[in-house]
């Protein structure tokens, strides 16, 4: 049995601590926040002990912590829960500087402690059955992989501020499954982006629509396309052509109906946003943590992989405001 705490019970806390509740294998000891009073709701739903953060961190009683707190305070709460000897499952991004992600990292490996990054994508059962088919050599060599991942609305002004931008807050989930699928990594990123959805967005620097080739070094090709409005739902497609065929992952629906009449077909509106379209997602990647935690096995996505995504992001946004191709070395 995993004992586990968490920090941070927002919405993706609160998700993450009744899927803990509710695993066989782990029980929920404490929740805590670091403001407001979520926590106490959560622990209340969960079945956990409201603590403070500190309580929870050096908690005896506490094997593994799941940290979904603000993207300024990740790293530094690792740091804290690897001295403490925890196990650790934090929401992407590990930080937004990639030399404080480094040194974050750093500390993880000198503490000897198992780190996973909340990149929920891998995990859900559509995207895994494409890897799986494709590992398993059903299309033969992977050449082009596309990934489109459009937001049904834009996020509220004020999370923009701190969020780094849609390269790093948005895309970085598209950048790990891009890796994930080419098995290989890239060498050349070359990103253009817009204000289209909110024009006002131009004064800030911020972008809502953006488009993302990778290039690998032996030619293989990932192209992203993001967008911040799709006003018919949460847009989540996977295609990766390959030497042999194409596999492909398609939206998910609310229905399967589909009516046909005089007018043509119509079908039921997508699922309309992450906590409806990930759920199964979000229950898989805890249940592979704690399972890894508690086998002693490797754990992924890895710190690594947040690293290295997020190496990705800033050679985006270099390449979108100086409309060059960047290389990564």
């Amino acid at each position: 049995m995993l004992r586990i705490g968490i920090v941070g019970t927002g919405h993706i806390g609160e998700v993450h601590a009744l899927n803990v509740a509710a695993h066989p294998l782990a029980h929920l000891v404490a929740a805590a926040s670091l403001h407001g009073t979520t926590a106490g709701k959560v622990a209340r739903r969960s079945g956990a002990q409201h603590r403070g953060v500190e309580a929870v961190l050096d908690a005896d009683d506490i094997d593994a912590v799941i940290i979904a707190t603000p993207t300024d305070t990740h790293a530094g709460l690792i740091e804290r829960a690897a001295a403490a000897g925890k196990a650790i499952f934090c929401e992407k991004p590990v930080d937004l500087d990639v030399e404080r992600t480094r040194a974050c990292l750093r500390a993880v490996q000198s503490a000897k402690v198992p780190l996973m990054i909340g990149f929920n994508r891998r995990f859900d059962g559509n995207f895994a059955e494409l890897k799986r088919q494709l590992d398993a050599g059903a299309v033969g060599d992977c050449e082009m992989v596309t990934i489109l991942s459009r937001d049904p609305q834009p996020p509220p002004a004020e999370y923009l501020p701190g969020s780094g931008g849609l390269f790093r807050d948005m895309t970085i989930h598209d950048f790990d499954m891009a890796r994930h699928l080419l098995n290989e990594e890239p060498v050349s990123v070359y990103a253009v982006g817009s204000a289209l959805v909110d024009p006002d967005l131009r004064t800030t620097g911020h972008i809502d629509t953006a488009s993302v080739t990778l290039t690998t070094r032996s030619g293989r090709i990932a192209h992203i396309s993001n967008s911040r409005r799709a006003t018919y739902g949460y847009d989540q497609r996977i295609e990766v052509h390959g030497s042999e065929g194409m596999l492909r992952a398609e939206n998910l629906h609310t229905s399967t109906v589909e009516k046909a009449g005089a007018g043509g077909f119509t079908r039921a509106p997508l699922l309309p946003f992450f906590p409806e379209r990930y759920s199964q997602a979000f229950r898989a990647e805890i249940d592979a943590f704690i399972t890894a935690v508690l086998a002693g096995t490797a754990i992924a996505p890895s710190g690594e992989d947040g690293l290295r995504a997020q190496i990705l992001a800033d050679a985006a946004v270099e390449s979108q405001l100086t409309g060059t191709a960047v290389r990564i070395g």
